[in-house]
């Protein structure tokens, strides 16, 4: 009883309360009245599943009050509430409620972000951080109307529950915005919006140039967007009122971590956690191609999609800020070495500026047209024009650019596509070119001297060639082990280039023997060289007359090379996409090769001593030999790269269209993922197309679809390449059909294994196929748009949306296939 009346005991308390009261403890998810959040303390959601709190990216000094995973390993910041006005001092700046606002002051105690509402200073005002990641304000306890939400103000993410959309009252956009770079939060150049007008998404460069659009919204997936077909992940909504238009999505399973963001690559990218790996991983994103991206490299920058970066300056330009390229913000573009002289009225010696030949071009942005006759006028009209930077002369036409070049592409030398630039330079960049006798003589004298030294390296290289067949080239079983050097002169410095994506590029090359090969050289191994030499010769051991046989390899220091040997006709998707450059495979062909390509996986499956999942089964990676033998390339790659194999999958052209969807969700692949790539691939052999193309109305037409109904309805031959003009075996093309559709079954678990699709196109009776999967049914809506959906599938809809659980039960009972035995 003494304790209790002891008057500096209760001031103690007092004063204790005070003081945690002030501050917020950790763990809480409550700012309340006379709090604060300030230092390293945090408030994280009831669920636990978010935490909010002050950080810095990166190696910046300057600190955000954002929102992050607090579940997730690696720090994944989804919202920042000062990503224009960060603070430098975090121990003396507060988040604070303050005149009947949420209120960040910063160390001077200068308010720098607001929640900027009209609000009563009531005492019961509250902010709240929710477990779906929404942080709430308004009258407490439990804010069920708030005055203001984070959901309605995101930033680079959209997270499963917030809307993205327009407002009707005010006329406003939400916008999903990129950071600026990998360290700096502050709204980038990219942006998705609702379009106003209409129920599609845009991207936008600066607010003001469209570069890409999801198409509209046809009440289940968006129009240019058919991999939405595999939304059993996410459920999309569109509402519209007169108040306000918006999308909103939900996950049917709790608990997967996925979420959409507005990338600084200026790509929108739908990314889910993978727990067992810790790390996100990337399963789509629009565009489809990182150089779809508008004026992603920046003024005079090149982008090029096989090379790492994409982004490269033009001859004569040197990267303008190296620390934003290093940090993955191009937009700065490049700037000239040697300043024109056009127009420099200070200049001594004035030359003639000079313009420099560009190949393989994709053409900047805002050319103008120039009436003239021949290619030296529209030279002319450039080289008088001071503004003029670059021109090009094509088919007597004349295009001349002034200012800054944006949009520039480095193609591929086989691309049909590409154009010759050429861009104006300062002389002294360009080499004279100039005939006078001075020249002639010092050409004459240099010539002789470069002739005896051109034999003096010939002797060399062939002393040295010699000896690389012979004693210096270590035989490790049945591969060789090159050495870079050997590799670069048997390429010409890989010159010539076969082919790339986000593994590194193939190059041609010729051994001292004659033997053509193709040299594959990575672009990022993690594994050290011990590791990557037994794996490399695990690989060579495998030996199968579908698979491409590999010849050596090459490991000195970071240089990863893999030698193959060289498929002189090339990949199959040449043959099937290419139409104005490749010979037209009739249907005998095609049938051998689908057969071919399963029997290699077979082998990698089945036969192998342990088995190999190819996991990146496409067009690209089916090798034609000089008899049309089909040969499985890149096999042994997903565990040769490592971790860095997701990355790959995602960068490299074409390959969304093929995963499964259990990349996806993040559970462990099996064989059965090759199964699905194989059948969408067959679909492709049969139509000679991508099974996901833009029709000439805009529409996105999914082939699948259409194979699944023509089937049913009798008229397979439909189905052919129209290159075929109807010429094929029609129980063949109903087979593969058929295979092809048992293969993508969502459920992985009622897809054939590749032995028994072998069994089926080789003719074996015994092994039945399945019925034509219900989800692949379909009919159209207003003759506009291909919905995928099943006959029921209105009643199916509705309670997929109240019950995911009973939707996934249905589609089992109307996909799985009849019992068989291989």
């Amino acid at each position: 009883m003494g304790t209790r009346s002891n008057p500096s005991f209760i001031l103690s308390v007092l004063l204790l309360c005070f003081s945690l009261n002030t501050h917020i403890l950790f763990g809480a998810d409550t700012i309340s009245a006379n709090q604060s959040l300030s230092g390293d303390r945090t408030i994280v959601s009831s669920g636990e599943t978010f935490k909010l709190g002050f950080f810095k990216a990166g190696n910046s000094s300057n600190f955000y009050i954002g929102m992050w995973y607090n579940k997730v390993s690696e720090q994944t910041i989804v919202w920042v509430a000062n990503r224009d006005t960060p603070v430098s001092d975090i121990y003396s700046s507060e988040l604070k409620i303050l005149d009947g606002n949420l209120v960040l002051v910063n160390e001077y105690q200068t308010p720098i972000w607001s929640t900027n509402i009209s609000s009563t200073n009531s005492t019961s005002l509250v902010a709240i951080l929710r477990d779906d990641g929404n942080f709430v304000f308004g009258d407490g306890p439990n804010v069920t109307q708030p005055s203001w939400q984070s959901f309605d103000h995101p930033a680079h993410t959209w997270l499963p529950g917030s809307k993205i959309g327009f407002n009707k009252l005010t006329n406003k956009n939400q916008l999903l915005t990129s950071w600026k770079n990998s360290e700096n939060p502050t709204a980038g150049l990219f942006s998705l919006e609702l379009d106003p007008n209409g129920s599609q998404y845009l991207i936008r460069w600066n607010r003001s140039v469209q570069y890409w659009t999801s198409g509209a919204w046809n009440g289940h997936i968006f129009s240019l967007v058919p991999e939405m077909r595999l939304n059993y992940i996410y459920n999309f909504s569109y509402v519209t009122n007169e108040n306000e238009s918006y999308f909103t999505y939900s996950l049917y399973s709790p608990s997967i971590i996925s979420r959409f963001i507005m990338d600084i690559s200026g790509q929108i990218k739908q990314v889910t956690w993978l727990e067992t790996s810790k790390q996100w991983n990337l399963f789509w994103s629009q565009p489809r191609e990182q150089c779809e991206v508008n004026a992603y490299c920046g003024a005079f920058g090149a982008c090029n999609q096989i090379s790492q970066p994409f982004c490269n300056c033009l001859y004569g330009f040197n990267i303008k800020s190296m620390n934003d390229w290093n940090l993955s913000d191009y937009s700065s573009g490049c700037e000239r070495r040697t300043v024109l002289q056009c127009g420099n009225t200070s200049a001594a010696n004035r030359e003639v500026d000079r313009f420099r030949e560009n190949p393989h071009m994709g053409l900047p942005q805002n050319p103008q047209s120039v009436p003239v006759g021949s290619d030296a006028e529209c030279k002319s009209a450039c080289l008088n024009n001071c503004s003029c930077t670059a021109y090009a002369y094509e088919s007597n036409a004349c295009s001349i650019w002034i200012g800054e070049l944006l949009d520039l592409q480095q193609l591929s030398a086989d691309d049909v596509t590409g154009r010759t630039l050429y861009v104006r330079l300062a002389a002294s960049e360009v080499p004279n070119q100039k005939n006078n006798k001075g020249v002639i003589i010092g050409s004459v004298v240099g010539s002789v001297a470069a002739l005896i030294g051109l034999v003096l390296v010939a002797v060399v290289i062939l002393r040295r060639q010699r000896r690389s067949v012979g004693t210096t080239n270590a035989v490790e079983g049945s591969l060789v082990a090159f050495g870079y050097k050997d590799l670069q002169i048997a390429t010409k410095n890989f010159s010539e280039k076969l082919g790339g994506g986000g593994f590194g590029f193939v190059s041609k090359g010729t051994l001292p023997d004659s033997t053509v090969i193709a040299v594959k050289k990575l672009a990022s191994v993690s594994q050290g060289e011990k590791q990557f030499r037994t794996e490399v010769s695990t690989i060579g051991a495998i030996q199968h007359v579908n698979l491409v046989r590999l010849r050596g390899f090459c490991s000195e220091g970071d240089k990863r090379l893999l030698v193959y040997d060289y498929m002189p006709n090339g990949s199959l998707d040449s043959h099937l996409f290419h139409e104005k450059d490749s010979k037209v495979l009739d249907w005998k062909t095609r049938y051998q090769i689908a057969l071919g390509t399963a029997r290699g996986l077979v082998y990698l499956h089945e036969k192998c001593r342990d088995c190999i999942i190819h996991c990146d089964i496409k067009p690209e990676n089916i090798l034609l030999d000089a008899d049309l033998c089909p040969k499985v390339a890149d096999f042994g790659l997903a565990k040769l790269l490592g971790r860095e194999f997701s990355r790959v999958l995602t960068t490299m052209r074409g390959t969304r269209g093929y995963l499964a969807p259990e990349w996806i969700s993040g559970v462990a692949i099996t064989a059965k993922a090759d199964v699905y790539s194989y059948g969408m691939m067959l679909f492709e052999v049969v139509s000679g197309r991508r099974n996901s193309e833009q029709s000439q109305d805009g529409k996105v037409k999914f082939f699948p679809t259409w194979a699944a109904s023509v089937i049913v309805e009798g008229d397979v031959l439909s189905l052919l390449d129209p290159r075929l003009e109807g010429d094929g075996d029609a129980e063949e093309v109903t087979r593969i059909c058929r295979v092809a559709c048992w293969c993508i079954q969502d459920d992985e678990n009622y897809r054939p294994s590749m032995g028994q699709v072998v069994q089926i196109l080789e003719g074996v009776s015994e092994v039945n196929l399945p019925p034509i999967p219900r989800s692949l049914q379909l009919y159209a809506d207003n003759q506009e748009h291909i919905v995928f959906f099943t006959e029921s599938s209105s009643s199916q809809s509705s309670q997929a949306q109240s019950n995911p659980s009973t939707a996934s039960s249905q589609a089992k009972s109307i996909t799985s296939p009849r019992s068989s035995k291989s």
